[in-house]
């Protein structure tokens, strides 16, 4: 075999690489504008389990209450990813994916745009016609010269885009276009659109956010810092050092209901210390605190028992405990937990089987008669404080994070905490003397308010980019893309003229996109090229 059999045959050079083939239809399909609607409609149902369901980033606490409520379904939704939507692959996989074809869509349009606009609009075609619209020829006044200017300078003035070319008999033609908004209102939408997941990715890469339950009083005052938020989400970007420094200490909480128990109006009053000086805010649910690179939104409002317990050595020591509402009355449930109690004076030593803690529930309108553990109005006009004691071991030191809401079960299970007697209700400042002869009062309660602070960076580059898209929409909605032609030759075709110089004109039109009132608009410009029929402005009226 020689060399010259060796060489590849003229087949073997047409045939495309088949990688290559793949690599790009594929791109051709992602970046079509079919492929981007679809993957836009799949984003916004992938958004409906984070507005549906409750999400990690926003309340664990919200996440725990569905376990509780839906133990078969939950772990389930769990595993898919339903309660961290927004940061979940396949919310993640779409969002990409609509953010490279929304590019690769737009770019090539841009170029086409641009080259279009910079054109000047075709030649008349011979039959006119044959177009949308037309009108026969019909003598009007003026060589032809004269009349393509005049019937130029008509179009320019309603903001046409007209040109005006000699031909070689000696007519005259006028071509003029109009609509380029519609395609320049389209590109700008899509533009804003891709700034809009731009604005929200930067946002998630240097943003953060945390939640709180913030007690009023000065001992409970908040920093803003990372081990002092309930829960916290730091975007991949951020770290605890940049968060900006600032404290909160809520003064007075102000919740006021209807009578059916329906909120009116939560309020809350704050000291903020920041930038070395101190001032008194008040903000509410739909009117946040603005602060010096961060903002604090009211979430919910609650209730913080205060409970003192006396152990049998006399030590007393006290708790502010917040209870989490279990309904829309403020029934609420939670612990308060003495690890330190009935340490022996003479030892000083802890006595991990004497630790107490007590579970209760409170209801800050307790009803006149039936259960007095469902409170029957979220506002304290008749409060009272279900408890139950337990003595043991508590479980705080093994090393298990354990909730600060719930006495841990499993000591329980395993002996560990044993239940002192029966529940107790106690009213404000009432006591209740156990068996060893420690005594547990109910001092009475402070409200708490459930706070988000947040940081967007990409906030008002958000808000932006939508102004920008509607401002976009408006355009490719109203705008009409369309040419009118018209051809105006010597008024010598075998007819005899009523004025010296005369010429004849013909017209057509035809729209470029789906226009109904392109008839009229069409019969308006014609009527402004006869004598006495005005000007050609009031075409426009309605339409870009």
């Amino acid at each position: 075999m020689t060399a010259l059999d060796e060489r590849p045959t003229v087949d073997d050079r047409r045939r495309p690489n088949p990688v290559w083939a793949l690599l790009r239809n594929s791109w051709r399909q992602l970046t079509s504008m079919r492929t981007a609607l679809t993957l836009l409609f799949l984003l916004a149902i992938a958004s409906i389990p984070g507005s549906v369901l409750p999400q990690r980033a926003v309340s664990a606490q919200a996440v725990s209450d569905y376990f509780r409520d839906h133990p078969d379904l939950a772990p389930t939704l769990d595993r898919l990813g339903a309660f961290d939507a927004y940061a979940s692959v396949w919310f993640s996989a779409i969002y990409v994916l609509l953010f490279t074809s929304l590019i690769g869509c737009i770019i090539p349009r841009v170029r086409e745009h641009w080259r279009a606009a910079r054109m000047t609009p075709p030649e008349a075609p011979r039959r006119l016609d044959r177009l949308a619209a037309s009108v026969p020829a019909e003598e009007i006044d003026g060589t032809p010269a004269e009349a393509a200017e005049r019937i130029r300078a008509m179009l320019r003035a309603a903001r046409w885009r007209a040109i005006a070319r000699e031909q070689a008999d000696g007519g005259w033609t006028v071509s003029a276009e109009k609509g380029h908004l519609k395609e320049t209102g389209n590109l700008v939408f899509h533009t804003a659109l891709l700034c809009v997941l731009a604005g929200v990715a930067f946002g998630g890469w240097y943003g953060w956010h945390g939640n709180r339950i913030l007690v009023a009083g000065p001992d409970t005052a908040f920093c803003n810092s990372v081990p002092q938020f309930d829960e916290s989400d730091l975007g991949p970007r951020v770290d605890d050092a940049d968060l900006p420094p600032f404290c909160l200490e809520l003064t007075d909480f102000e919740a006021r209901f209807l009578d059916t128990g329906m909120p009116e109006s939560f309020e809350a009053t704050a000291t903020v210390e920041e930038n070395g000086g101190a001032r008194s805010e008040r903000f509410a649910v739909n009117s946040p605190l603005r602060l010096d690179g961060a903002s604090v939104y009211l979430l919910g409002h609650g209730y913080a028992p205060v409970i003192r317990y006396t152990d049998r050595y006399g030590v007393t020591q006290e708790r502010v405990s917040p209870f989490l509402s279990t309904d829309l009355n403020q029934t609420s449930e939670g612990v308060a937990k003495f690890p330190d109690a009935n340490v022996d004076p003479a030892t000083g030593q802890r006595q991990d089987d004497q630790q107490v803690g007590f579970q209760g529930i409170y209801a800050p309108t307790m009803p006149t008669e039936g259960l007095v553990t469902i409170s029957v109005h979220p506002a304290e006009r008749n409060p009272g404080l279900t408890l139950l004691a337990y003595r043991g071991n508590l479980g705080e030191d093994a090393g298990i994070p354990n909730s600060v809401y719930s006495i841990n079960q499993a000591q329980i299970d395993r002996g560990k905490l044993t239940q002192i007697g029966e529940a107790k209700l106690l009213r404000p400042g009432e006591s209740w003397t156990l068996d060893d002869g420690s005594t547990v009062t109910f001092v009475g309660t402070r409200e708490y308010a459930t706070i988000a602070v947040r940081s967007d960076p990409g906030q008002l580059f958000v808000l932006f980019s939508s102004v920008l898209g509607l401002i976009g929409l408006t355009l490719s909605l109203y705008g009409k893309r369309r040419r009118v032609f018209f051809r105006i030759t010597p008024g010598d075709l075998g007819e005899s003229s009523t004025t010296g110089r005369s010429s004849f004109m013909e017209a057509g039109g035809l729209p470029r996109t789906d226009y109904p009132g392109f008839a009229d608009e069409f019969a308006q410009l014609v009527a402004a090229t006869r004598p006495g029929g005005g000007t050609a402005k009031d075409t426009a009226e309605g339409t870009v």
